[in-house]
């Protein structure tokens, strides 16, 4: 018997001919880990969510909870014999009960399971108190999300499952919703799904990510490698966190690009000297230094509070993003010039 906590095999999840993801495999080892799913809209994420949750048949391949197969091509497992709670992105509360009821109805799911909250507690968690004693059509739509989130873990599920559960939260609120939650989750140690097109909030959240494109799972890592260790040209342009320029290999640790010089580092796989490859470069790869000879020119600005980041021009029309640290005593207006330190050192060689 698999002492994993689940294990999906070659597992296929279809809604319908366009919203599909084939071939999935991924294991969670450990009780309570955080796994985000993210992918752009319509790609298929939710379709896995309904089927792991028993809502939807798999097309091939076996899901497997806590070593008992829940799912497979012949197989369905009902969805009230899983202790499973999916917690959908639109309104999925019952009508006819206040805010209280819908939250008491996950306590009523699961008797055997002692939930260590209080509904009150979950209430106050969740910056409920206002709303306790409205009827789900008198709530806006981010607290609805919030009473469908704390009607879930009020029944303690063995699988948390999370429809894009911070979509409709003012940012004011998301941040610090995000931190209580995955705390509540680390705390009560809920092994947890989200899925998510926001990679900031997945990256946040998660132990590890997978990233949903063209009908497949393309990467499954740790946050930190997806970032910095994309394995596609596919995640690079899903996460647009940097651009790909041209760049010939010179030695075991450098290249070279025709505008931007020389680059060093290390190559994050080896590559052969003298081959043309592709290379990641993202915004706080580059320097910014004003006495340097090599100037591009700044196209556009945007100020994100802590930070700018400058898009800047080369003479071939290659736009290139720098990260500066807002507070930087020179800052540059659009068409001004924007001087990069040589050569150029970037950690890690991500080249395809």
């Amino acid at each position: 018997m698999s002492s994993n906590f689940l294990e999906i095999e070659n597992a296929t999840f279809a809604a319908s001919k366009k919203n599909k993801v084939n071939n999935v495999s991924l294991t969670i080892k450990k009780e309570g880990e955080i796994l985000c799913l993210l992918g752009p809209s319509g790609i298929g994420k939710t379709t896995m969510l309904r089927t792991i949750a028993g809502l939807q048949n798999l097309q091939s391949g076996q899901i497997k909870l806590k070593g008992r197969v829940i799912s497979s091509k012949d197989y369905n497992l009902e969805p009230e014999k899983r202790n499973i709670a999916l917690c959908f992105q639109d309104n999925s509360l019952f009508p006819h009960y206040n805010v209280l009821d819908n939250i008491n109805i996950g306590v009523k799911r699961n008797k055997s399971s002692k939930f260590p909250y209080s509904d009150n507690d979950l209430i106050n968690i969740l910056h409920l108190e206002s709303i306790k004693e409205k009827y789900p059509h008198e709530i806006s739509a981010g607290e609805a999300q919030r009473v469908s989130l704390a009607r879930s873990l009020m029944s303690k599920p063995d699988l948390l499952l999370l429809d894009e559960p911070f979509s409709n939260i003012d940012q004011s609120l998301k941040d610090e919703l995000q931190k209580r939650i995955k705390e509540l989750l680390k705390e009560l140690n809920i092994t947890t799904i989200a899925v998510t097109h926001d990679s900031y909030e997945a990256f946040y959240l998660a132990d590890r990510c997978g990233i949903i494109l063209k009908e497949s799972l393309k990467q499954f890592d740790i946050p930190y490698n997806i970032y910095h260790y994309p394995n596609s040209i596919d995640v690079v342009k899903f996460l647009n966190r940097g651009i790909l320029i041209d760049a010939e290999v010179t030695g075991s640790d450098t290249l070279k690009n025709s505008e931007l010089g020389t680059i060093k580092g290390k190559f994050v796989k080896k590559q052969l000297v003298g081959s043309s490859v592709k290379l990641l470069i993202q915004p706080e790869d580059l320097e910014h230094d004003d006495r340097s000879k090599l100037i591009l020119e700044v196209v556009d600005r945007k100020f994100r509070g802590t930070n700018f980041i400058y898009t800047l021009k080369t003479k071939k029309n290659q736009l290139i993003p720098v990260f500066v640290h807002s507070h930087h005593e020179h800052q540059h207006k659009v068409k001004d010039k924007f001087g990069i330190k040589t050569p150029i050192y970037v950690d890690h060689l991500v080249c395809f």
